[in-house]
């Protein structure tokens, strides 16, 4: 099923288009859970600090940018499954990658966390019923659906790994 475009900004397309979206959502985020830790265990240590240019993100920025980026969308999708109307305030990624030192942390840390955010997202999208999935809340300024969330977080994981395949290795 296509998700319809007024259920999330136009920005976030690209990542809906990168998610499995005739997959259930919980289904989509399983694979990744799978995929993932593959992907970045098949990574060259000496890349593992590597920016492709100067001011960009190492790999390990990379993988902390997605875990980051997951626990705010699925606290956004909590709130909005459980009816909390307050709007929720946008994010400055570039700041919490630079806060977060993910080069003084091990790829397997990360890696290990990544794993843990994963199964929680998981089994929170899999208690949520088909109401609370098409459920809308207002995120950035934007409407945002529960499950237009849960394809962004699958899409942009896959996004970000493809710019490390052409960038990066």
């Amino acid at each position: 099923m296509k998700l319809p475009s007024n259920e999330y900004n136009p920005y976030y397309e690209p990542y809906i288009a990168l998610s499995t979206q005739g997959d259930s959502i919980s289904h989509s985020l399983s694979q990744n859970q799978i995929s993932v830790p593959e992907f970045y265990n098949q990574i060259p240590k000496d890349k593992h600090d590597y920016a492709y240019a100067e001011g960009k993100w190492t790999v390990k920025d990379i993988l902390l940018h997605l875990i980051d980026t997951e626990r705010i969308f699925a606290y956004r999708a909590l709130r909005i499954a459980r009816q909390d109307k307050v709007e929720m305030a946008g994010f400055e990624q570039d700041d919490y990658v630079v806060a977060g030192k993910a080069t003084g942390r091990s790829l397997n840390s990360l890696i290990d966390e990544y794993k843990a955010v994963r199964s929680a997202t998981i089994t929170m999208f899999k208690t949520f019923s088909e109401k609370e999935l098409e459920s809308v809340g207002t995120a950035s300024g934007s409407q945002i659906s529960v499950r237009a969330i849960g394809h962004i977080i699958s899409g942009h994981e896959n996004h970000h790994n493809n710019v490390i395949k052409q960038r990066y290795l």
